[in-house]
């Protein structure tokens, strides 16, 4: 065929993958949709005629090669093929997070220039008309679920199914274009933009060729020997570069089945029905799943609990052993087979994962507690260490070689190099080819030689070769002794408590770390409701005098933990306090992949920074919040301070 050239196997992009699939898959199932409570399929013929029919439509609409095509909404196969007809007419899909507020949208369908948007539903077509006359370059908006939008003005809005019709009666009309525009598809080809989540400034347009997602797709498959028989859940946002390279360029590439959930409230009971077998979710998903077990063994009889504690007490002992296929005795192999038929196996069926032979974590460190709980099980959970602009892989931990402590190996066709400052750089073939409009970040990024700054600092250890990432460089600094402060490191073993959701910790410069936390709502909210407790929202349940012993408590705990590395220790929370608010990204102080902005919460939160090392025992606070249907408001809080016990350590240890 004309577009079957030059690249991996010889196909250079994903329209020509998906030829591939046709080809080799043809009836085998390539999508599904729980919609109403069933799941729908198509097979990879199916998918070809969807995606060709929206293709031609959008050809019909006068999308042009190099338009930018905005994708908004929830995890769909409708949105999916729009990705790829927009490739198919030489046009680059630009997803967005579907919970962003419309100023985001505003400023990313600017920068990007968007002329087309495809969105969901009613909710994001509304978003986009809120700002549309800001919008210079906009001319057409598309939406999938037409409930709701009969009585707008459709001059410049259609529906999805409607331009797939005029798509296919405009067949012998615009197939040759079509082919045509396949056929300049090169291997540098822009595949797909996506926006950074913008932890330090306004987001930025990564852009990413054929080259850089189909490399990266197939070194990762065969690394972890991936096959079209694999089933996943795509539920993570589509605008991040994880779910696009697991949702569009693994399954391209290997021609496995890609499933939608019905809506986020069902997730985990769709992900229970697929039961994957290659599975991925960021630290947030795990900590919340390992919560609500934890909630569901409080709610337990007390058979069931001391069952439970004693099997995945003797599970920590020995499962990761047995996992990676070590040697273990035999009478702890036939007390894991009882752990396996009473706890184990009903636990993993019960979280969907009772069939997952590969489940990776990435986007930010894992508390080794939350890693290593999930292993115990059995569930082959490894870490891997990516950016959006090296297409996801970096470092890649091998079956065999799997730790909670390091990231793993350089992936395949990836070079490392560790700075003098610490700082980790690499280059591969999944480097992004620039920052869209913005030559002087690419510049400041990615050198002449195609080497990129992550902006992590790390180190690789000398006897396994594996890295290991210690935090972001820009947050790595030095307490007031000399010793190091690495404050994920700490967040991290905080957040292994289910009643912990989020945590902040401060101390760059100082004498000693302070932190803020944000409680679990549903977990200490279990709580209240099995003591009887009785409280109106958030701000009161975490200011409750019991809440706030039993985080003291979490906090002295990690205290313990956290002095026994000897690189770390001085990085023990002397003083804390609990926010009287959860940290939101409508309010700024998080992204939308819920990364921490430190430089805003410090900011925000000034006056009760100065609390947490003044000596304050309480302080009054007011902050302004947005709520769901956008109106600002007012939170004003008393908040109590808090001290913590530490653990004394000899001086400047780390320093040393």
């Amino acid at each position: 065929m004309a577009y079957m050239a030059e690249g991996a196997e010889g196909l250079r992009s994903i329209p020509a993958l998906l030829q591939r699939n046709v080809d080799r898959f043809g009836d085998k199932p390539a999508y599904r949709e729980k919609e109403f409570g069933i799941w729908q399929t198509w097979s990879w013929k199916e998918t070809q005629d969807e995606i060709q029919a929206l293709a031609l439509g959008l050809l019909n609409m006068g999308v042009n090669p190099g338009d930018h095509v905005a994708i908004i909404g929830r995890n769909r196969p409708y949105l999916y093929w729009s990705m790829v007809a927009a490739q198919m007419v030489g046009a680059v899909p630009v997803p967005l997070y579907a919970d962003a507020v419309a100023d985001e949208m505003e400023y990313i369908l600017s920068h990007c220039g968007a002329r087309f948007v495809i969105a969901a539903d009613q909710e994001q077509v509304d978003k986009v008309i809120e700002v549309q006359e800001h919008l210079h370059q906009f001319e057409h908006m598309l939406y999938v679920d037409p409930r709701g939008m009969r009585k707008y003005d459709h001059r410049r809005l259609h529906e999805y199914s409607h331009v797939q019709a005029q798509g296919r009666a405009a067949y012998d009309e615009l197939i040759m274009e079509l082919n045509d525009r396949m056929a300049a598809i090169d291997y540098d080809t822009t595949c797909v933009m996506l926006y950074t989540s913008g932890t330090t400034g306004k987001p930025k347009g990564v852009v990413l060729s054929n080259r850089n997602i189909i490399e990266s797709a197939k070194a990762s498959a065969e690394f972890d020997n991936l096959t079209e028989k694999e089933e996943i859940l795509a539920y993570l946002p589509m605008a991040w570069v994880g779910d696009f390279i697991f949702s569009v360029g693994q399954s391209f590439w290997c021609g496995f089945c890609v499933n939608c959930p019905e809506s986020a409230e069902t997730m985990l009971t769709d992900l229970r029905e697929i039961a994957p077998s290659y599975y991925f979710a960021p630290p947030r998903v795990f900590e919340g799943q390992l919560t609500q077990i934890m909630i569901r063994m409080e709610d337990a009889g007390n058979f069931k609990q001391k069952m439970f504690h004693y099997f995945m007490e003797h599970a920590r002992k020995v499962g990761p052993t047995l996992l990676d296929g070590g040697k273990v005795g035999l009478m702890d192999r036939l007390k894991y087979m009882m752990g396996e038929f009473t706890t184990y196996g009903p636990l993993k069926n019960a979280l969907g994962f009772s069939k997952v032979r590969v489940g990776y974590t990435a986007g930010e460190a894992i508390g080794p507690e939350i890693f290593d709980f999930y292993r115990s099980m059995g569930i082959n959970l490894k870490q891997l260490y990516g950016q959006t602009e090296a297409t996801v892989f970096i470092t890649v931990q091998p079956d065999g070689q799997v730790r909670s402590d390091t990231v793993g190996v350089p992936a395949p066709g990836v070079e490392l190099r560790i700075e003098d400052d610490g700082e980790v750089y690499y280059r591969s073939p999944g480097v992004f080819v620039e920052y869209y409009n913005n030559p002087e970040s690419t510049a400041g990024t990615k050198d002449a030689e195609g080497w990129v700054a992550t902006g992590d600092a790390g180190f690789i250890e000398k006897s396994s070769g594996h890295l290991r990432i210690i935090d972001r460089a820009k947050d790595v600094g030095k307490m007031a002794d000399g010793s190091l402060f690495a404050p994920k490191y700490v967040e991290n073993k905080l957040k292994f408590y289910p009643n912990i959701l989020e945590a902040v910790v401060m101390g760059n410069g100082k004498d000693r770390c302070t932190a803020f936390i944000n409680i679990d709502l549903t977990a200490v909210g279990n709580w209240a409701e099995r003591n009887n407790i009785a409280y109106a929202s958030y701000q009161e349940l975490a200011g409750h005098p019991q809440v706030l012993e039993t985080i003291k408590g979490h906090v002295e705990e990690v205290n313990k933990s956290v002095a026994q590395d000897e690189m770390l220790n001085g990085c023990q929370v002397h003083r804390f306090i609990v926010l009287h608010k959860e940290l939101d990204a409508d309010d700024g102080e998080m992204t939308r992949t819920r990364k921490v902005k430190r430089t805003v919460v410090a900011d925000k939160f000034a006056d009760l920074v100065t609390a947490l090392y003044d000596g304050s025992d309480k302080v009054y606070t007011e902050t302004e919040v947005t709520y769901e249907d956008g109106r600002k408001g007012v939170i004003k809080a008393n908040l109590d301070v808090r001290d913590a016990a530490v653990v004394a350590v000899p001086s400047k240890v780390a320093a040393e």
